[in-house]
């Protein structure tokens, strides 16, 4: 892959200059400071952490991660032609000799350092922007969707860059599977073309994986807003503690110094540094106490400054008044008195409990940017679903059938409650089917088994990237958390490797009235089984699915390594 290349690999920068930009645009403040500097001038071309990628006039940068540290690399990069390293210890520390030709910087933190010369190479973008993060467990992607809908319908020049894909103007681009936030040099490309483009605003969704990377860092946000935080993750942050802090970082970002260089975007100059918060969730009161300048509640508690009221769940909508309370002066100055007090009669095509929190996260950030109640009921209008996220299935079935990117015990237990709620009226059963991802969080495979063994009515337990793990032992930890729950293998649960197979299998099951439950992989386009990435699309295998089912016909062979002919 060749992420961190510029968009223009032509372009070369000098490493003195952007230094002395870095330096010029922290000045002063509490953000971090370039290092100290007195060798010689080199002219870049690209910043890169891959050897592959290393030509003359690259600057490797030996990132130190959780699995995996380049410093041992330094020698293949200065061997292929490296004009520069960026590295955490000195070259002494690995008996290498550094020409004289090439720049060997030593920082505190490889990251940090890679940010902020990514976001000097491209001129602090994020500078001339109203940037607006998005963190959360579930429902970012969504939240994002949701916002950038009604800021658009505003008549704001917006830029997304969400899980699902990038929107520059009117120009769309894919993002790389099972990557959320990107690289540091990735994200400052995509802000300095959003403003090339002569966008005003940019909705960013930032992971715990991003924010403790520093993939984020060097973005000057202005609104940080949190869907919630539950268990996810935590085989990389080590526990809820570590997980914490990642996410918090985008709000403690916002107690920053401003920097030294100015935006000329006035739209920025409007916006005050607010925090919304999720009243109803856990992280509200350790969020709340973090003293950002502005702060805004969302929430179905009446205490919230946004909240929801007179909520129907129907079949294709989901209908409720909006009510704002709170002051507008709070946000923006004395100066500006215009009311938010009032209600707004909405209704929003996505469906459950849980997408109406973030319907109420996107219009309180909507709200904050003093967007109109026209805007947000026609913004929220136009939003027919988030691919990938419960996203119906219709072939001709005579049942529901939904693809939900729910791979969390919370989001699980949400979506499972949304489709609950769909076939309540005739007492209808919610089939699921989901897996675990291999290398990732071991304690949700239990946990999200218990879930759909509590409130599923049938569990069906299956492929989801077991990378380089066994997948008979994932399965394994999911019926243990199945049998701990009362589930009874063969009857109330049954693991089948194969995920088409699964998926078909559920299909056979399903009645009239019932809904078939699809979590875990979204809108995702590969499945990892071994260190090879097998091209999978939920929402085709389901379409496949729902067709030989139709047909008479049994499941055909999607690609997996898993599928077995019938009568193997």
């Amino acid at each position: 892959m060749n992420d961190l290349l510029p968009s223009t690999p032509a372009e070369t920068r000098s490493l003195k200059q952007l230094l002395a930009d870095w330096a010029t645009a922290v000045r002063g403040t509490n953000h971090p400071q370039p290092p100290a500097y007195d060798g010689p001038d080199i002219s870049l071309t690209h910043l890169t952490e891959n050897t592959n990628e290393v030509a003359p006039g690259a600057c490797f940068v030996a990132r130190v991660r959780a699995t995996s540290d380049g410093h041992p690399y330094i020698g293949q990069a200065l061997a292929r032609g490296a004009s520069m390293i960026l590295a955490q210890r000195p070259a002494a520390h690995f008996d290498l000799t550094i020409p004289p030709d090439v720049a060997y910087v030593e920082v505190a933190d490889t990251a940090v350092a890679l940010a902020w010369l990514a976001a000097a190479w491209e001129g602090f973008p994020g500078r001339q922007l109203v940037m607006i993060g998005i963190t959360g467990t579930d429902g970012k992607t969504t939240t994002s969707s949701l916002l950038h809908s009604i800021l658009q319908t505003a008549g704001l020049r917006v830029g997304l860059l969400s899980t699902l894909k990038a929107v520059v103007g009117e120009q769309e681009e894919p993002l790389a599977p099972h990557v959320t936030t990107p690289e540091a040099p990735v994200v400052q490309r995509y802000l300095r073309r959003m403003v090339d483009a002569g966008l005003t605003h940019c909705i960013l969704e930032s992971t715990s994986h991003g924010l403790a990377q520093h993939r984020v860092t060097a973005v000057d946000f202005d609104i940080a807003l949190i869907t919630n935080i539950t268990h996810e993750h935590l085989d990389y942050h080590g526990n809820y503690e570590g997980y914490f802090a990642a996410k918090s970082r985008l709000f403690t970002s916002l107690l920053l110094d401003d920097w030294t260089i100015p935006s000329h975007n006035p739209a920025k100059q409007n916006v005050g540094k607010t925090a919304v918060l999720n009243l109803d969730d856990s992280s509200y009161g350790r969020l709340a106490a973090i003293p950002v300048p502005h702060q805004v509640t969302y929430g179905l508690s009446s205490a919230a400054d946004v909240t929801a009221k007179k909520v129907s769940y129907e079949a294709d909508k989901t209908w409720f008044e909006v009510y704002f309370d709170f002051p507008l002066g709070r946000l923006h100055g004395e100066a500006q008195k215009a009311q938010m007090d009032f209600k707004v009669p909405c209704y929003s095509h996505l469906l459950g409990e849980f997408n109406l929190y973030n319907v109420l996260a996107a219009v309180a950030a909507a709200r904050v940017l003093q967007v109109g109640p026209e805007a947000i009921q026609e913004g929220l209008k136009k939003v027919y679903g988030v691919r990938g996220r419960m996203e119906r299935i219709t072939g001709g079935q005579p049942f529901l059938t939904i693809v939900d990117f729910a791979h969390t015990p919370n989001s699980l237990s949400r979506s499972i409650a949304a489709a609950r709620q769909m076939v309540a009226d005739h007492n209808g059963r919610v089939i699921t089917v989901f897996g675990s991802a291999g290398k990732r969080d071991v304690e949700k495979r239990r946990m999200m088994a218990e879930v759909s063994i509590r409130q599923a009515d049938v569990t069906i337990l299956t492929a989801e990237d077991p990378r380089t793990e066994s997948l008979d032992d994932i399965l394994e930890m999911m019926a243990f958390g199945c049998r701990s729950q009362g589930g009874v293998e063969g009857q109330t649960f049954w693991r089948m490797p194969d995920r088409g197979a699964a998926i078909y299998f559920a299909l056979t099951l399903a009645q009239k009235q019932d809904v078939v439950l699809i979590c875990g992989k979204g809108h995702e386009q590969t499945m990892c089984f071994g260190a090879t990435e097998y091209p999978w699309d939920d929402r085709q295998a389901a379409y496949t699915a729902v067709k030989a089912f139709l047909a008479h016909e049994p499941m055909p062979n999607l690609g997996l390594p898993t599928f077995k002919e019938i009568g193997d």
